[in-house]
């Protein structure tokens, strides 16, 4: 559909519009069929105490998941989102784009906010079930062009323990350096569990596939715990329904929404998000340090080597996940380096499995430019913290 040619209500029929979308995202979003709508905002307050409460028994774990914790934020999370959508229904969206799961630290409590943008049917129809999509207009187009119907907002959280036992501390720092196969055992656990669960969102609302997955890791508290959380859009691809090696009848992806197409294009779909960890010791932090300050200059060889081969036992883990369920490779890997405490170093990377399907294609020849066109931020203020954001000292950590 020409967007210049596109239906829409008359004047006498709307009042003016208060859009979160931009002229690119119109653009796109007018060529399937589509026109903008008000910003929605749906949200829920909880205590900060929940976490404090608890907070001796997570100062003498040794890590893993605080289901309390976890519990707690899906359901601020989850409350949120259903008051979006029921703002959403009162507006009789046709959908939501740009979705948002955002934590907003209060003095003593939490503000779990969901923010995302309305667009109605072009032709008025409002017939078709809403949707709510962490896509924006932009990559919306790409999806739906590269075969996704979008479904359903989804996340899937765990929050976790990154504090020691002091006991089991100590025991660390007598070991030689290499792998800590119980910290590994953990981390890989809890970094799987946030995949599982946006896994089940999906398949509750009945879709098969999750793209678009952003994984970001936020300090809660002062208690030494963080949440993992993914979000992405649950949606449905008739394609998908005949892939072999589906991991739970769900495929899931962190690739961009031009990368879904793109690889649609080639005749390749997306498998799994899959990911690797594996934490190491440095040995006796003192001794390390001690040595470090009589260097003046030249390579450490055995931080080398240990560094190096952390990242490949972390890549193995990949590469093994991946031909588990038979995908053909694994793309848009990322490593990342994060410093535990304590002489420990935790490596993650991750990346998305694919494979060739015969027949796969995308509805398009080529994609219009202005789903790559990149909106420009025209407000910056470096004078002040807004207020409630998260504390700048200990920032969030976004994958993506």
């Amino acid at each position: 559909m020409d967007p210049d040619s596109a239906n829409t209500r008359s004047d006498s029929q709307r009042s003016a519009r208060y859009s979160g979308l931009s002229g690119n995202e119109m653009y796109c979003l007018a060529l399937i069929g589509y026109e903008p709508g008000n910003i929605l905002v749906g949200n829920s307050v909880f205590s900060m105490g929940f976490v404090g409460g608890i907070g001796s028994n997570i100062r003498t774990a040794i890590g893993g998941e605080i289901g309390q914790i976890t519990n707690m934020i899906a359901q601020g999370r989850q409350l949120s989102l259903s008051r979006f959508s029921q703002e959403l229904a009162r507006a009789e969206g046709g959908g939501a784009t740009g979705v948002t799961s955002q934590l907003i630290f209060h003095p003593g409590n939490v503000e779990f906010l969901t923010v995302g943008s309305t667009i109605h049917r072009s032709d008025g129809d409002t017939t078709p079930q809403a949707f709510t999509s962490s896509a924006d207009g932009q990559e919306l187009f790409c999806q739906w062009d590269a075969g996704y119907q979008p479904v359903g907002f989804v996340f899937g959280n765990v929050a976790y323990s990154i504090g020691v036992a002091k006991g089991f501390l100590g025991n660390i720092r007598q070991l030689a350096k290499g792998e800590v196969s119980q910290y590994s055992d953990i981390f890989n656990k809890t970094r799987r569990l946030a995949l599982e669960r946006i896994q089940q969102e999906a398949r509750n609302l009945n879709a098969n596939s999750v793209i678009g997955i952003r994984t970001t890791i936020l300090p809660i508290g002062t208690s030494g715990v963080q949440e993992m959380v993914m979000i992405g859009t649950a949606s449905y691809n008739e394609q998908v329904d005949a892939i072999d090696g589906v991991v739970n009848g769900v495929t899931t992806s962190d690739m961009t929404a031009e990368e879904t197409w793109n690889i649609a294009k080639l005749g390749y779909a997306p498998l799994k998000l899959v990911l690797g960890t594996s934490v190491y010791s440095l040995g006796f932090v003192g001794g390390i340090k001690s040595s470090l300050r009589n260097l003046v200059k030249g390579e450490i060889n055995t931080l080398t080597q240990l560094i190096y081969g952390a990242r490949e036992q972390s890549l193995k883990k990949v590469q093994d996940q991946a031909e588990e369920i038979g995908a053909d490779d694994v793309i848009g890997i990322k490593t990342y380096i994060y410093d535990l405490g304590g002489g420990l170093i935790e490596f993650l990377a991750i990346g998305t499995a694919v494979k060739k399907v015969d027949g796969l294609t995308t509805r398009s020849g080529q994609l219009p430019p202005q789903t790559m066109i990149k909106d420009t931020n025209t407000f910056t203020d470096t004078a002040n913290l807004a207020y409630g954001t998260i504390d700048p000292e200990v920032p969030p950590r976004d994958l993506k």
